[in-house]
């Protein structure tokens, strides 16, 4: 036995072990309901002693840090145009996404155009860049646009969220409920005589609806922006990035386009 114990101590002398914090062995396969209480000296006692109490938190008090929702609502309708609407976007941190995207996309184009186009996010080169709708998905949305005589300098853009979730991965609901109030006031304050709602989620958001795209496209329905305010047609139609991937659908999407451009004719 003290041959096996004097096997162990060298083994640990030899593993780097040369300082023991106990002065007698503990039995740690000893059962215990709570782990004995080690020897403190006395100067750390003393230490210990000298700290400031730990202030636990005191139940039954009232929360009262204003909701992210009712702080955009606020901070949202505030703003009297769109430079002062893009300020307060820039400071709100209600949104996690702020923290994980390069740039705030906030619009482009002509703010007192006629039709105003949303989608639903930034992806990787409006994050860089800092503007809508400027990559792969934003040249095919050009080309859309010009085929019934619009482009850049004729149309207003923008998205739901002006900041890109991670990966292009799809807006959660509690991403999309924190940004919600600032594109109402984007789009009060544009007052376009058209809206286009570009992609399943824009349109779901702003109609309040639960349909999918492949329902809710091809058919004009009414914007509300406030209760005192006049209904604004809009149209949901098929997002760029979703064409690129489903060239078959181009069609239909060419049918809404005549639909845009037939309104627009009919109310400017």
């Amino acid at each position: 036995m003290e041959h096996a114990a004097g096997t162990v101590l060298a083994w640990y002398h030899d593993a780097g072990v040369d300082e023991v914090l106990l002065d007698a062995p503990l039995d740690r396969f000893a059962a215990s309901t709570k782990p004995p209480a080690l020897p403190v000296s006395p100067a750390r006692r003393a230490d210990i002693s000298a700290a400031p109490p730990s202030v636990s938190a005191t139940p039954n008090v009232p929360v009262t840090a204003e909701p992210s929702d009712q702080a955009a609502q606020r901070i949202a309708g505030s703003a009297t145009d769109l430079a002062m609407l893009r300020e307060h976007l820039a400071a709100f941190e209600g949104c996690p996404l702020k923290h994980t995207a390069k740039n705030l996309v906030f619009g482009d184009g002509d703010p007192d155009a006629n039709v105003m186009f949303i989608g639903e996010a930034p992806g990787a080169d409006e994050d860089r860049e800092g503007r809508p709708f400027v990559g792969v998905s934003g040249q095919l949305l050009d080309r859309m646009m010009a085929s019934i005589g619009l482009d850049r300098e004729s149309a207003y853009i923008t998205n739901i969220l002006p900041w890109r979730p991670p990966g292009n991965r799809e807006p959660t609901p509690a991403e999309v409920a924190a940004c919600l109030p600032f594109i109402k006031r984007h789009i009060e304050l544009v007052a376009p005589k058209v809206l286009v709602l570009v992609g399943g989620t824009s349109a779901k958001t702003l109609l309040g609806r639960k349909e999918g795209i492949m329902r809710l496209r091809g058919r004009w329905l009414s914007y509300q922006p406030s209760e005192s305010a006049e209904p604004i047609p809009s149209l949901a139609t098929f997002h760029p990035a979703f064409l690129l991937r489903s060239p078959g659908q181009k069609a239909n999407a060419w049918h809404d386009l005549l639909m845009i451009s037939q309104k627009l004719i009919n109310i400017c």
